[in-house]
């Protein structure tokens, strides 16, 4: 088995010709002889690259507007030539055909045609078959056939080839076909999606997933486990597609934390900000004013808040920018950012800080590890209206009571289950999250809001006139009877229980307002 192949004739195919013509002027310095196809030969010939067309050395003209070029035997064989077979060197001799030591190619512009709203038809077009052939057969062959996909990689191609005398070591062959079947997988992937889509299989029977890893990190979500995050190929406007100007690298449980923020940030039409920890919103609400909203969100539980997520739906101002440099924060989450801000948070240089852009609010599949395999679901992308809201009290809610409530099962979705969430003029200001009893999840809500109006002097709970929200329906009054008692006047539910009557009863006893939406929001 040969380790070192000396490189003698090369294959250049490419769609993006960034740095092709460097690579092709070190190959000629070498003495290497350049096969190339349609205008990746044009280009360097008018480079003055001497080059042989794929046609030459087929015999065959390129077909069907450049649709079949490369894919025939002498092209192939050339590749494929096992060199310490001797059957397949007697092939090459009978029918002469010239060993390929190299290929460098790179696919059609499929993803960036989809993304650009292109028709259909023109997206098909852009379905690279005779590319991933090629790659695939020299990364097959890989013993004897070096193989090169991205352009950033071209330089290490050169270096190699210094090094080893105008040829390629075995282990650099083998790192380049793991690169390349990874590449042909990703855009195998990206067109079996597209088709998907376009039949619109929302929930396909073969799940493919295709991402590149954007950064290892220094561990997940203990010190004893490696992590790192992979990034798809479209990911502007999310959290992931985030440009970090600032602050220490980011962690496993900043980008987790960061994501559920981003998320509830965006739920609002409203200027809008949301505080999270662990997963769980500790403060949301949506207010005239970018500032308005944090220091109300802050107010629902400052404790939490310490060392929390911040996220916004608006770029951040200068004002906004000061009253959160006030408090110790993690990680900031913004669109875009205020000369004036990013002037203040720079005075906190651990503080980290993500612009995202316009946010991407396409539904898409959310996907889950489990042992053995994967949970998969559609986004909840549920939203529930005024008007889709069921009256089943003999008191209906009051204008601002409505408001409160639509805002309060706003945020519901995004705490975990059992969730329960008080709220008042659009903001929250008790949650309770994860509990196994609904009732406890109440409980909780309230008591962390009286000690936030204790610490703030207020002389009472914050709950007192508050609405409140549920995730999933009250299987029992008592869920219902605890948010009473923590003066919640208007509750929203989703209703469906054997034991609704019983809780509309404990309603109406209470004299208290209360809605069913027809919707749960389970969030696991």
């Amino acid at each position: 088995m040969s380790t070192q192949q000396v490189v003698r004739r090369a294959l250049l195919s490419v769609s993006d010709k960034s740095g092709l013509i460097p690579l092709a002027k070190e190959l000629v310095e070498r003495d290497i002889e350049i096969v190339s196809t349609g205008g990746t030969a044009r280009a360097l010939r008018d480079d003055g690259i001497e080059v042989i067309d794929v046609a030459d050395v087929t015999g065959f003209p390129e077909m069907m507007d450049g649709r079949v070029k490369t894919l025939h035997p002498a092209i192939h064989g050339g590749i494929l030539a096992r060199r310490n077979e001797e059957e397949d060197q007697q092939a090459l001799s009978a029918q002469e055909i010239t060993p390929i030591d190299l290929v460098v190619v790179n696919l059609y512009p499929f993803q960036q045609t989809v993304a650009s709203g292109a028709a259909p038809a023109e997206c098909v077009e852009q379905i690279d078959i005779g590319g991933p052939a090629l790659i695939r057969a020299a990364a097959k062959n890989h013993n004897d056939v070096a193989v090169v996909t991205d352009p950033t990689d071209y330089d290490s191609l050169v270096d190699e080839l210094a090094e080893h005398g105008g040829g390629t070591s075995l282990d650099f062959r083998r790192s380049l076909a793991a690169k390349a079947f990874a590449h042909t997988g990703a855009y195998d992937t990206a067109v079996a999606q597209w088709f998907g889509n376009e039949a619109n299989d929302s929930i396909p029977d073969r799940l493919l997933i295709s991402a590149q890893r954007k950064q290892v990190l220094r561990y997940g979500e203990n010190p004893h486990q490696q992590a790192a995050l992979y990034v798809a190929d479209e990911s502007t406007g999310t959290i992931c597609g985030a440009e970090q100007i600032q602050g220490k690298e980011l962690s496993y449980n900043n980008l987790a934390d960061a994501a559920a923020a981003w998320e509830q940030a965006n739920e609002f039409a409203e200027p809008a900000v949301a505080i999270i920890k662990h997963a769980n919103p500790c403060g949301v609400s949506q207010q005239p004013t970018l500032e308005a909203a944090y220091k109300a969100a802050l107010a629902c539980d400052p404790v939490s808040a310490f060392g929390g997520i911040v996220a916004m739906n608006r770029p951040l101002d200068g004002a906004t920018a000061e009253a959160i440099s006030a408090v110790f924060t993690e990680l900031v989450i913004a669109p875009d950012i205020s000369p004036e801000a990013r002037e203040t948070l720079a005075k906190k240089t651990n503080l980290r800080v993500l612009l995202t852009g316009s946010p991407d609010k396409t539904p898409g599949l959310q996907i889950r590890s489990i042992s053995g395999g994967f949970l998969v679901q559609q986004q909840d992308s549920g939203a529930i209206r005024r008007e889709d809201l069921q009256v089943v009290t003999e008191r209906e809610p009051t204008a601002q009571e409505l408001d409160d409530l639509l805002f309060a099962f706003k945020v519901c979705k995004h705490v975990k289950s059992n969730a329960i969430v008080y709220a008042k003029d659009g903001a929250t200001v008790g949650i309770g999250a994860g509990q196994m009893s609904r009732v406890d999840s109440a409980r909780i809500a309230a008591w962390k809001a009286a000690d936030a109006a204790r610490a703030a002097n207020e002389p009472q709970s914050r709950t007192v006139g508050s609405v409140v929200a549920s995730d999933a329906f009250f299987p029992f009054a008592d869920g219902l009877v605890a948010a009473v008692e923590a003066g919640a006047t208007a509750v929203i539910q989703p209703g469906g229980s054997k034991r609704d009557q019983e809780v509309v009863d404990a309603a109406n006893a209470a004299g208290i307002a209360m809605v069913f939406t027809g919707i749960r929001h389970f969030r696991h």
